[in-house]
C-alpha cells in the first residue's frame, strides 16, 4: 500500500478512483457584501482565520459532513461522508458514501475512516481486502496528504490549512443551518500551513505543499460568534500524471453539535491488512 502511495499526484487519483471515485462539493450560504461592518484592519480577518483550529481544540469536538467533488475532462465524482472528531486527540470517524454507478446501483458498501494524527484507517476498502480488515495509509506518503485521497479531507487538517492564510477578507454575516456565522474569503499556502501546524498535520501539510499543482488555496470559511469554523469550503488543483491534465477538488466540510462524543478506538495490529492492494 505505501509503495503506491509514492507514485505522486496520480495516485492520488488512482487511489480516489479505487476507494470510491473519491470527491464532493457541497452548495451553501453566501454572505451578503457588508465589509463596512467589520471596522477593525484589514489584517484583521488573517488573524481570525489563523485562530481557527485553536478554537476548535478549545470546543474539544464535534459532529461532521463531508463533501467532495472532483471535475477532470468533463466527469464529475461526488462523496460525501458523515461523523464526529475529537480535535484534542486529533482522531475522528467518517462513514463515507460512494457515488452509485451509472446504472444507478451502489457499488459499495460505505467506507469506514478513521482519522488520526499522521494515518487513514480504512475498512471496506474493497480492492481485494477481506472484508475484517482495514487499511492503513500514512499520510505523509500521499502526494495530496490526504486532503483528498480519502474522499474526505480530515476537520482538523482542513483547519490547521486556515494558519497558512495569506491574504483575506471579511465578506459579511450570513447564516449556516441557523447559526449567525462571519463569511471570510481568502487564499491559505499549504507550505505555510505545515509549518505553523501541530505535529499530527505537518508532515501531510507538507507533502500536499508539495504534491498540489499549485500551494495557493482558495477558500470561503464561515465562523460563528465563538471563532468556530461552522462551514470551510476549499478548492484544490493538482496535476493528473496519467493524462498530464489538472484536477479541481471542491471539499467542503460543516460542523455542529460541539461537544459532541467521540469514541475512536485505532485498529490493533493484526487486524490491519498487510497484502497487496489490487488496482
Amino acid at each position: 500500500m505505501v509503495e503506491r502511495q509514492h507514485r505522486g499526484g496520480s495516485e492520488a487519483v488512482a487511489l480516489a478512483a479505487t476507494v470510491a471515485g473519491l470527491m464532493v462539493c457541497a452548495t451553501g450560504c453566501t454572505g451578503s457584501g457588508a465589509a463596512a461592518e467589520n471596522p477593525r484592519t484589514a489584517t484583521a480577518p488573517v488573524e481570525v482565520l489563523r485562530q481557527a483550529s485553536t478554537n476548535l481544540v478549545q470546543a474539544g469536538s464535534s459532529k461532521a459532513h463531508t463533501s467532495m467533488e472532483m471535475a477532470t475532462g468533463g466527469t464529475r465524482v461526488t462523496i460525501r461522508g458523515k461523523g464526529v472528531y475529537d480535535y484534542r486527540r486529533q482522531v475522528g470517524r467518517l462513514k463515507v458514501r460512494l457515488p452509485q454507478d451509472p446504472a444507478g446501483a451502489d457499488g459499495h458498501r460505505p467506507i469506514t475512516e478513521l482519522l488520526a494524527p499522521g494515518a487513514l484507517y480504512m475498512k471496506n476498502r474493497g480492492a481485494g481486502v477481506p472484508a475484517d480488515k482495514w487499511v492503513r495509509v500514512d499520510t505523509a506518503t500521499l502526494s495530496d496528504g490526504n486532503l483528498v485521497t480519502g474522499g474526505a479531507t480530515d476537520p482538523f487538517a482542513a483547519a490547521e490549512l486556515l494558519r497558512g492564510t495569506r491574504k483575506a477578507t471579511y465578506v459579511g454575516r450570513t447564516s449556516v443551518a441557523g447559526t449567525p456565522v462571519r463569511h471570510y474569503r481568502g487564499t491559505a499556502d499549504l507550505g505555510e500551513a505545515a509549518e505553523r501546524a501541530s505535529d499530527g498535520n505537518r508532515g501531510a501539510l507538507r507533502a500536499a505543499a508539495k504534491g498540489f499543482a499549485s500551494a495557493d488555496v482558495p477558500f470561503d470559511a464561515y465562523l460563528d460568534e465563538q471563532g468556530r469554523i461552522r462551514k470551510l469550503r476549499h478548492r484544490f488543483s493538482f496535476v493528473n500524471g496519467q493524462q498530464e491534465s489538472t484536477v479541481a477538488v471542491a471539499s467542503t466540510l460543516l460542523l455542529y453539535d460541539f461537544g459532541a462524543p467521540v469514541d475512536v478506538r485505532l485498529p490493533a495490529a493484526g487486524d490491519i491488512y498487510a497484502g497487496k492492494i489490487a488496482e
